[in-house]
């Protein structure tokens, strides 16, 4: 007969979660973010395509206008707002419901786009709703990251923290592979069939994913740990955050840290899976060598991710994201110098070293981000650090490495290592000062004095840290 738990080791739970509902947890996560990703990225993909010329003619100044500001809203500012908006009715109101309506919100949002008239039937209203439409998209993708996370995290045990929370993630690279096959497979019809009506068909798609989904996702339970925090609050309701936002804030330094650890990985998505396109082309490369390189890539991610989350159960959070952070410090101009070799085998080498580091330090963002803030704000601090990293990372890394290849000397890859390396040690700089978080009792309140920390084996690295 087992010994029952130690109510004095944090490490353990106090009963086990079932098996069954674990898997269907994760499921839902996993299938919620394949669906968010899919429709996210397959607006990019048809924008560079299609959406362009028949939403924003270029013999339209005004309408051009709107084109810029409207994919600076969704890019830079949608996705922050997002996690914001959900991550505060996440920590009051469930997981369970944030999650369903981001999930409404973005197949609703995408299958609208499949059906929404061009410019030449409604006029500038229809670059308008578009741009609407794609600020739906970046809300409702800001909250779905840290209530799929934290549905998956606050269901686990805390041995298995990680591996778990690598499944859901694994919805990214799932994600883009689909819609990347989706567009394929609309591309093949002629050009005119494809410009009036193929281009609408992955959109349309959205609605049976969205079904799907939904299914999975409404016959899962709510967190336990948000539950057992409901009820606490009710006996005690001065222990109720009104505004989960401002008590994050009141520790800026734990949002800071989360935010910075997670700059290197988003950083090295941005030069690798968005700019890489823009950078190998100008050196020489077809479209189609980078586009087997993105896909290559993408399917290292789908066994990186869950390895390195799932070996962040063994080693600690820290050792992993350290390990992928050094990796990128040192190996940033081999990366590049790789790609420069004009050869497509070694172009996708490259690609991979850079997809294998940016998956050491991103894989375990999921259950470290969500085991630095207490369950009554969990899911606003995760949620704003996680997407503050992808704004600056993902976000700003494009745009800077575009304008360092803008002088004179043109395209040179000497400054995107430089940028990478950088981003890199910033995360380094962050993971440092952040102590090891793996089997963290996640009852415990955001900002009182924890217990006993758990122990760790020797094999962490740098177990010392400002404990979050």
């Amino acid at each position: 007969m087992s010994a029952a738990p130690s109510p004095k080791d944090p490490a353990r739970p106090a009963t086990s979660p079932d098996p069954a509902l674990l898997r269907k947890v994760a499921l839902s996560s996993l299938l919620g973010t394949v669906i968010e990703y899919y429709d996210f990225l397959l607006y990019g993909t048809m924008a560079a395509l299609v959406l362009g010329p028949l939403f924003f003619p270029e013999s339209n100044p005004t309408v051009g206008m709107i084109a810029s500001f409207g994919t600076l809203a969704a890019g830079y500012v949608a996705r922050p707002v997002g996690g914001i908006v959900f991550g505060h009715f996440g920590d009051r109101v469930g997981r369970k419901t944030m999650l369903i309506l981001t999930m409404v919100l973005m197949g609703a949002a995408s299958f609208l786009i499949g059906v929404l008239p061009t410019y030449e039937t409604i006029g500038i209203t229809a670059p308008v709703l578009l741009v609407l439409l794609r600020v739906v998209q970046g809300i409702a993708i800001g909250g779905e990251w840290g209530g799929a996370t934290l549905m998956v995290v606050e269901h686990a045990d805390a041995e298995r923290r990680g591996l778990w929370s690598g499944v859901m993630q694994m919805g990214s690279p799932i994600g883009f592979l689909m819609s990347t096959l989706a567009v394929t497979a609309t591309t093949l019809l002629p050009r005119d069939q494809f410009m009036s009506w193929g281009w609408r068909v992955p959109f349309l798609f959205s609605a049976l994913l969205l079904a799907i989904g939904l299914y999975v996702r409404i016959s899962v339970s709510e967190s336990p740990l948000f539950r057992q925090t409901v009820e606490t609050q009710r006996e005690q309701p001065a222990e109720r955050p009104r505004l989960p936002l401002v008590q994050v804030l009141r520790r800026p330094r734990v949002l800071l840290l989360a935010c910075a650890v997670g700059i290197g990985p988003f950083a090295l998505t941005g030069l690798i899976s968005i700019f890489m396109l823009t950078y190998a082309t100008g050196i020489g490369y077809a479209t189609s060598d980078v586009m087997n390189g993105l896909i290559a890539a993408s399917l290292m991610g789908l066994v990186t991710i869950p390895l390195f989350s799932a070996l962040s159960d063994r080693i600690g959070r820290r050792t992993v994201v350290v390990g992928g952070a050094v990796g990128i410090v040192l190996c940033a101009f081999p990366m590049f110098a790789l790609v420069d070799t004009g050869k497509p085998a070694l172009l996708i080498v490259g690609m991979l070293l850079g997809q294998l580091l940016q998956s050491a330090m991103y894989a375990p963002l999921g259950p470290l981000l969500s085991e630095m803030f207490g369950t009554e704000v969990r899911y606003t601090g995760a949620s704003m650090g996680y997407q503050l990293a992808a704004l600056i990372g993902s976000g700003f890394t494009p745009l800077i490495a575009g304008g360092l290849l803008s002088g004179p000397e043109g395209m040179r890859s000497g400054p995107l290592a430089v940028l990478a390396i950088v981003c890199g040690a910033m995360s380094l700089l962050a993971i440092w000062r952040i102590a090891e978080t793996r089997g963290k009792d996640l009852s415990e309140r955001y900002g009182e004095t924890p217990g006993a920390p758990p122990q760790v084996p020797s094999t962490t690295l740098f177990q010392k840290g400002v404990d979050v």
